[in-house]
């Protein structure tokens, strides 16, 4: 059943968790909306299953037409296959590693690049390696590096008003918590088997935790699953520091030739 989470509401600044409004054969995801007085910005909006149930949500809190930004962890489809249908229907600017930004034009069919044409690549703002920050009606949001936490141009975004990270598949768990994070324990073990898979190695990891340690950020959220607030955020990142994945677990036999 899908649900709207509020993580966080104050003055003019809100920060909006939309989960569980896809059921059936796509992957539970997270999608997350920043409304600063009258702008905008929309987080991993996911891919085409999701545009309507999100859009028809969204209208119901945003006017379209201020949506400023759609910011794109990395280049996945459950991440940002809708991308076509928010270009066509509001104005928003597209912020994405720099180097998946020339392929984002492959989601699009012929007919939405015929009506877009070179609008479509002039509105997808491709980011550097080095991340950025982004202006946001009198405030900011920030682009930080995640390279190779689950991709090779990889980015985290962060809301200095609520001090809300958001971590993309970073933190990702499938069968875990929803909601709020309370067992952190038993919460590994929805979390263990994907990031040791899909992470590149521990190296990655403790660059990126000791980063995040500098934010001291109230609140990570992934795409999928769970989230981490107040104590649940420092275990967490010890965790992620310290785990082995990716590379760091390869060896001889995983490069086996086949059996014929």
């Amino acid at each position: 059943m899908s649900q709207i989470d509020i993580l966080y509401s104050r003055d003019d600044h809100e920060v909006l968790r939309f989960a569980d409004l896809v059921s059936g054969e796509g992957v539970q995801a997270n999608q997350f909306c920043i409304r600063h007085g009258e702008r905008a910005a929309l987080i991993d909006p996911g891919g085409d299953l999701t545009f309507t149930p999100l859009n028809i949500a969204l209208s119901r809190l945003i006017k379209l037409e201020n949506l400023e930004y759609i910011l794109a962890s990395h280049q996945d489809p459950d991440i940002i296959a809708s991308l076509p249908r928010w270009l066509m229907h509001t104005p928003c600017q597209v912020v994405v590693s720099r180097l998946w930004s020339r392929f984002l034009p492959h989601l699009a069919s012929s007919y939405e690049i015929s009506r877009m044409g070179e609008q479509l690549q002039a509105r997808i703002h491709g980011v550097g390696d080095q991340g950025a920050v982004l202006p946001f009606g009198n405030d900011s949001l920030w682009v930080l590096p995640a390279h190779f936490l689950h991709s090779v141009g990889n980015f985290s975004f962060y809301d200095p008003v609520s001090r809300i990270l958001f971590s993309g598949d970073v933190g990702a768990s499938l069968g875990g918590e929803e909601g709020d994070v309370t067992d952190f324990a038993e919460h590994v073990k929805s979390m263990a088997g994907f990031h040791r898979r899909y992470m590149a190695s521990n190296r990655a990891c403790r660059l990126w935790a000791g980063m995040v340690r500098k934010l001291g950020p109230a609140m990570i959220v992934p795409q999928h699953g769970g989230y981490f607030s107040g104590e649940q955020v420092g275990r967490f990142l010890d965790w992620f520091a310290g785990l082995e994945c990716g590379v760091d677990l390869m060896t001889e036999a995983d490069f086996r030739i086949p059996a014929s």
